[in-house]
């Protein structure tokens, strides 16, 4: 469905781009919203707060999938919420269905911090699986070095201009993510200071992949 997506700003290099143009999974073309919509008033027409960027890649993915299990909703009372690794990790003795419920749930988690891409070699069976169900590209290691620590927000790994997959221009594939940061600072300092769980929304082939409730 041909559908434009506004927010405040786009990280496009003019300030007068407000507006992407998608299509069959690609941009068509990015612009003034005002220019955009009224070349296509048949268009859906998604508005959303502050930054709109090209998606970003994950440096940590495998470590995080395969390294790492993510709780259920139902388990939080007695796991919490949030990624367990290490001991606690290997006192679950996890096999391959709850390996791979959890790989689908980082994933999930993974799209609500605008990634649109992960990096690999995935080598357990059930997180190829869920990698592959999931649609997001898949990207060999970058020759970057990454922190000790792992974070689900790939901002705190490396820098903006270390994760984004790709770049906003038309013919490009739809993949972007939007940004509730202050639009009025630069991208790279905004989005490190306040970080990619303020995600709203992930946009992956055209697709809506994640909307924040």
């Amino acid at each position: 469905m041909l559908t434009i997506h506004v927010a405040d700003a786009v990280f496009a290099g003019h300030k007068d781009v407000r507006a992407v143009v998608v299509d069959a999974g690609l941009i068509v073309q990015m612009g003034p919203y005002d220019a955009m919509t009224a070349a296509r008033p048949q268009a859906r027409v998604r508005t959303w707060p502050g930054l709109l960027v090209p998606g970003l890649r994950h440096p940590q993915a495998a470590g995080l999938l395969e390294s790492a299990y993510h709780p259920d909703p139902r388990e939080a009372d007695e796991l919490g919420t949030e990624p367990l690794t290490g001991d606690a990790l290997a006192a679950l003795e996890l096999d391959d269905k709850r390996l791979g419920g959890s790989a689908r749930r980082g994933l999930q988690r993974m799209l609500g911090h605008g990634v649109t891409a992960v990096t690999g070699p995935f080598t357990r069976p059930p997180v190829r699986t869920a990698v592959a169900r999931s649609g997001l590209r898949v990207r060999e290691p970058a020759p970057v070095r990454a922190t000790d620590s792992v974070s689900l927000d790939p901002l705190r790994v490396l820098p903006l201009s270390a994760l984004l997959d790709g770049e906003l221009s038309a013919g490009s594939p739809a993949d972007f993510a939007v940004f509730d940061v202050p639009v009025d600072e630069p991208p790279a300092q905004a989005l490190r200071l306040h970080g990619a769980g303020r995600c709203v929304a992930t946009v992956l082939g055209g697709r809506l992949v994640y909307r924040r409730a």
